[in-house]
């Protein structure tokens, strides 16, 4: 007899924000609920993409990774829990969100801190390596590069208690990040994980194509 207990709960999809020194994991974001579907747009980097010319070898030839875009969007409500929710409503899950976008305001302090001093060359803040997780077979490294909020209720203070976040990821390849980055390795692994799965799928016969011989110069 199976019973509530029995059934396995579903893995979420989440952020990980990893110590840039240590690699290990700093914060964990958990989606309350995982989005009802994923885009991703694949782009190749061509190695004539650019050259107007028509250069015939470099017809096939690729420069480096193919430029991956993620787009989701996650839904947080507290519309049911309002007595959690309280005093804040959903106002610290969206601040943890958008703070993986801003630098801290200590940092910046910092930095103003430095051009008061006439520091002549001041590096801009470097932001932790976060990773998007999607199942155990897509834990890739992201850079966020659209994030936009959809407040859609409201408690009596005007906290927002539900909201839909629209996300666009741009994951980070080995053109991306230096060798000694923590993303590099784990680029590195999520592709290796592609070519595994695209093993078994690669292995068809031509007949099904409706073609047939070991080679195809006489189609």
């Amino acid at each position: 007899m199976t019973t509530y207990a029995d059934i396995p709960k579903p893995i979420r999809s989440g952020l990980v924000i990893v110590d840039p020194q240590r690699g290990t994991p700093k914060e964990i974001i958990v989606l309350q609920f995982n989005p009802d579907s994923l885009e991703r747009s694949i782009a190749p980097q061509a190695a004539g993409a650019d050259n107007q010319s028509g250069d015939r070898t470099e017809a096939l030839r690729l420069k480096g990774p193919a430029v991956e875009t993620w787009k989701l969007t996650a839904e947080i409500d507290a519309t049911d829990q309002l007595d959690v929710a309280a005093p804040n409503g959903i106002h610290p899950q969206l601040a943890v969100l958008e703070m993986l976008v801003s630098p801290s305001s200590a940092s910046l302090r910092q930095l103003e801190a430095l051009a008061a001093r006439g520091t002549l060359e001041i590096t801009p803040v470097e932001a932790p390596l976060t990773l998007f997780t999607w199942g155990n077979k897509r834990v890739v490294p992201v850079r966020l590069t659209e994030f936009s909020i959809t407040e859609e209720a409201f408690d009596v203070d005007l906290n927002p208690i539900r909201a839909q976040v629209a996300i666009t990821l741009r994951v980070l390849t080995v053109s991306d990040l230096p060798v000694s980055n923590r993303g590099y390795e784990l680029y590195l692994a999520y592709l290796a994980q592609k070519e595994r799965l695209a093993g078994p799928a690669a292995t068809r016969r031509l007949s099904a194509l409706g073609l047939s011989g070991s080679g195809l110069g006489g189609v």
